[in-house]
């Protein structure tokens, strides 16, 4: 899972140049590669600050482009420290599940042998010899 957040941040940041480098080429109002990123970061997060904006149709497209890829990509890289995070807990609530299955196991067996030893003078069998028997 680990290696899925490192290959999605990659992508992220992929998306993230080749909207930059888009708008930069695309754009006329988009004087460097600076300000083709900061607008690229901006449309994929979808916060819109408006300072920089896309005026050509191309430039649109791209934008709808951006949006489209980013989030899809930004909504995993976020997701994935969830799962990892979410995962973890959950394996140490089945480690803690375990010990106590195990401890109560354990006591149960010493109650059944406390059982067997006070039912030995009685002249009955323990419950498991029978069962061996047949």
């Amino acid at each position: 899972m680990r290696r899925g957040l490192w290959s999605s941040l990659a992508l992220c940041v992929a998306i993230l140049l080749l909207g930059g480098v888009g708008f930069w080429a695309l754009e006329p109002g988009i004087h460097s590669l600076q300000d083709g990123l900061w607008l690229a970061f901006t449309t994929t997060a979808t916060v819109g600050y408006g300072d920089t904006v896309p005026k050509t149709e191309a430039g649109h497209l791209l934008a709808v482009l951006v949006v489209l890829l980013g989030l899809a990509v930004l909504s995993k890289v976020t997701a994935l420290p969830a799962a990892l995070f979410v995962e973890r807990v959950v394996e140490a609530k089945e480690r803690q599940i375990e010990r106590d299955l195990k401890r109560e196991t354990l006591l149960l067996r010493n109650q059944v042998r406390g059982v067997e030893q006070r039912l030995l003078p009685f002249g009955e069998p323990p419950p498991h010899a029978e069962r061996s028997r047949g």
